[in-house]
C-alpha cells in the first residue's frame, strides 16, 4: 500500500507539470510556483544567464545561493549602443526564462537613397553611425548634410534632396567683322550654332537665339546677339556676342554745276556707280560714270559741266537756233529801241529771276533797234545786224513794236507776248510743258531749287 501511494503521488505531480505550455510560466491548474519552490528549494532550475554586451542583476524568492532557481527575477542592462529584448525575465516552472534576454545592437531603419545622390556611413545603420550625404555633379544638397543613428533607433535627420540649381553653360561664337560685298550694304554671316552643357543631368529643353540666325544677311552696323538655354529644372544660362558688318566707302561725290548725278546702291560704297548728266546745253567734261573701287578711290576723272559754247559767228539764223535744239529753251525779246518802256520793264523783271531761268533752261536773246542799226545779244555775246534781222524774219517778229516769243527745246514757237509779263507768269507757262514736268522730278531728286 505504501509503494502504491508513493507512485500515485509521483504520477500526479508529473501530469501537472506536463500540462503546462513550455516556457509560458503558466500552468493549467494555476500558479504553483510557490509550491514548486518549496518542494525544490535551492535547486537550480533555469539555465544560468550569460549576458554579452551587458550585465544582469537577479533576485531569488528566498535568497537562495543560486541565481537561477524557480521564481528568480533578473533585470537586464545593456551597454551603450545595445538594447535588451526584455528588461526583466523570470525563471519559470518550465525551466525556461520568461523571454529572450539577449542584448542586441541598436539599429536604425535603412536610409533611403536620395535621388541624384547618395550617402556614406561610418557603421551602416547601427547606433552612433554617422552618414554623410552627397549629390551627383551639377546638383546641390538641400537639407541636413549628415544624419546619426540615435539610441531610440531614429535618425537624427531626414534624407535630404538633391536639387539642380546650377544654370547650364553655353559659349557663344566669336564672329569676326565682315565686309559687305561689292555693290551691297549687307554681308552674309555664318557661324556654328553653340551647344549648351548642363552640369546636372545633361538634358536641355530649349535653346533660344535673340537676333538673326546664322547664314543671314546683316546690314551695315553692329548687331548684338545672344543665346539662352534652359535645363529641365528651369535654370537658364546665356551668352552674348556681336556681329559687325562694315562697308567700304569712297569719299562722297557731288553733282557738278549745271548737271545731275545718279548713283546706285548707297552712292559711295564699294562697287557703287555714279553717272553724270549735264543739262541746259552744258557740255560734260571728264568721266560720264565713276565707280567706287576696292581701294576706296573713284575710277575715272572729275566730272564738270561747262557752260554751252554758243557760236554767234554763224551765217544764218537757222544755224544759230540749231545749237539750242533739245538743249535749251529760248526767250526772244524784241524792241524798236533800248528806251522802250516795255523792254526796260521786262529786262528789269527778268534780271531778278535769273535762277528761275537757269532752272528752266531758258536762254534770253535780245533784239533791239531797227535795221540796219539793230543789234542782237545773248548775254555777253553780240550778234551781227544781219543775223539779228534773220532771226526777226525767221520768227516773224515786227521791228517797230515790242514783242516776246517763247521757243521750246524742239524749236517750236510756244507763246507770243505783245506786252511785258512777270517772271512768275512766264515760269507758270513753261512748267506746263510735258518735258518740263520730267525735268522737275529730276531736279527735285537732286535738290536743285531756287530760294526766291
Amino acid at each position: 500500500m505504501k509503494l502504491s501511494n508513493t507512485l500515485g503521488l509521483f504520477l500526479v505531480l508529473f501530469c501537472r507539470a506536463d500540462k503546462s505550455p513550455t516556457g509560458s510560466g503558466r500552468y493549467a491548474y494555476g500558479d504553483d510556483e510557490d509550491w514548486y519552490s518549496h518542494t525544490y528549494r535551492g535547486t537550480p532550475w533555469c539555465a544560468p544567464i550569460k549576458i554579452k554586451h551587458g550585465d544582469v542583476s537577479c533576485r531569488t524568492p528566498r535568497g537562495e545561493h543560486y541565481r537561477n532557481v524557480m521564481g528568480t527575477r533578473c533585470k537586464i542592462r545593456c551597454k551603450q549602443g545595445y538594447e535588451a529584448q526584455s528588461s526583466e525575465v523570470v525563471c519559470m516552472a518550465s525551466k525556461h526564462w520568461s523571454s529572450n534576454y539577449a542584448c542586441r545592437e541598436i539599429r536604425c531603419p535603412k536610409l533611403d537613397m536620395p535621388i541624384n545622390g547618395g550617402y556614406k556611413c561610418s557603421d551602416g545603420s547601427y547606433f552612433n553611425s554617422r552618414c554623410e550625404f552627397f549629390c551627383s555633379p551639377g546638383f546641390t544638397l538641400k537639407g541636413q548634410k549628415t544624419a546619426t543613428c540615435r539610441y531610440n533607433t531614429v535618425w537624427s535627420a531626414g534624407v535630404p534632396t538633391c536639387v539642380d540649381i546650377d544654370p547650364p553653360k553655353i559659349k557663344c561664337p566669336n564672329v569676326k567683322d565682315k565686309w559687305a560685298e561689292p555693290g551691297k550694304l549687307t554681308a552674309r554671316v555664318t557661324w556654328d550654332t553653340p551647344e549648351g552643357v548642363d552640369t546636372a543631368d545633361g538634358i536641355l529643353t530649349d535653346v533660344i537665339l535673340k537676333g538673326k540666325p546664322s547664314k543671314s544677311d546683316f546690314p551695315e552696323g553692329l548687331h548684338k546677339m545672344s543665346y539662352t538655354v534652359f535645363d529641365r529644372a528651369g535654370n537658364k544660362g546665356s551668352c552674348r556676342f556681336t556681329v559687325r558688318v562694315r562697308v567700304r566707302r569712297c569719299s562722297p561725290l557731288f553733282p557738278p554745276d549745271n548737271g545731275y548725278m545718279k548713283c546706285d546702291s548707297d552712292k559711295d560704297n564699294y562697287g557703287a556707280t555714279c553717272e553724270f548728266t549735264c543739262t541746259g546745253g552744258s557740255e560734260l567734261r571728264g568721266s560720264a560714270a565713276r565707280v567706287c573701287q576696292y581701294g576706296l578711290t573713284w575710277s575715272g576723272t572729275d566730272t564738270t559741266c561747262a557752260p554751252m559754247n554758243i557760236n554767234v559767228g554763224v551765217r544764218t539764223a537757222a544755224a544759230l537756233l540749231d545749237q539750242f535744239y533739245e538743249k535749251r529753251r529760248l526767250l526772244v525779246i524784241s524792241a524798236p529801241t533800248a528806251a522802250n518802256h516795255n523792254y526796260r520793264f521786262q529786262m528789269t523783271n527778268l534780271q531778278q529771276a535769273q535762277c528761275g531761268l537757269d532752272l528752266r533752261h531758258v536762254t534770253v536773246i535780245e533784239l533791239v533797234g531797227t535795221y540796219p542799226a539793230q543789234v542782237g545779244r545773248i548775254r555777253h555775246n553780240l550778234l551781227s545786224p544781219g543775223l539779228a534781222l534773220q532771226l526777226r524774219l525767221l520768227l516773224r517778229i515786227p521791228q517797230r513794236s515790242f514783242q516776246m516769243v517763247l521757243v521750246d527745246k524742239q524749236g517750236i514757237d510756244k507763246q507770243r507776248y505783245p506786252f511785258p509779263i512777270t517772271a512768275a507768269e512766264l515760269f507758270t507757262t513753261i512748267d506746263t510743258f510735258p518735258l518740263r514736268k520730267d525735268e522737275m522730278v529730276v531736279q527735285q531728286e537732286a535738290g536743285q531749287t531756287c530760294q526766291s
